[in-house]
């Protein structure tokens, strides 16, 4: 062991939030398989369904994820026309995401999908205890963990 993690006794808010995302998508794409989505894309799907045509850099922020990671997942769903790219009438650099009539339909099949998983979760975690998560979680995501520290490199207050 390194001794940099021999005295490193503190849980790892980031790993324990990842370890329990990937722990609750397996359960929400175990049923989405279903309606042939895994809960990334069904995702994309409802928030396009929402938003209307978008861009992908907009897209990406409303669903505080990476430009890149983005790209990769809706790869898929462009390839199975479930998601339309258009050249932005405003600017022909950029492209706008829509959903196709085939990603409505197969939108309308995970929603039925989602549900279930929705309901196996919230009976096994408790419906309150679900809507208390999240609540915090959406506090996470409201915070602002990217603005600088305002102490020292040495952990020194200034």
């Amino acid at each position: 062991m390194h001794d940099s993690t021999r005295n490193w006794s503190r849980p790892c808010n980031c790993a324990g939030l990842r370890e329990a995302a990937r722990h609750v998508s397996q359960l929400y794409d175990h049923h989405l398989a279903e309606a042939g989505l895994r809960n990334t894309q069904f995702t994309i799907l409802v928030e396009l369904q929402h938003s209307g045509p978008i861009s992908i850099n907009a897209l990406a922020q409303r669903m505080v994820m990476d430009r890149t990671t983005l790209g990769r997942n809706i790869l898929p769903l462009l390839r199975r026309r479930l998601i339309i790219a258009r050249r932005s009438r405003a600017d022909g650099r950029s492209k706008h995401l829509e959903l196709s009539a085939t990603g409505l339909s197969r939108l309308e099949a995970g929603v039925a999908a989602w549900s279930r998983a929705q309901a196996q979760f919230e009976s096994r975690f408790g419906a309150d205890r679900a809507a208390e998560l999240r609540g915090l979680l959406q506090a996470i995501v409201g915070s602002d963990f990217t603005a600088p520290l305002s102490h020292s490199r040495t952990g020194d207050q200034t």
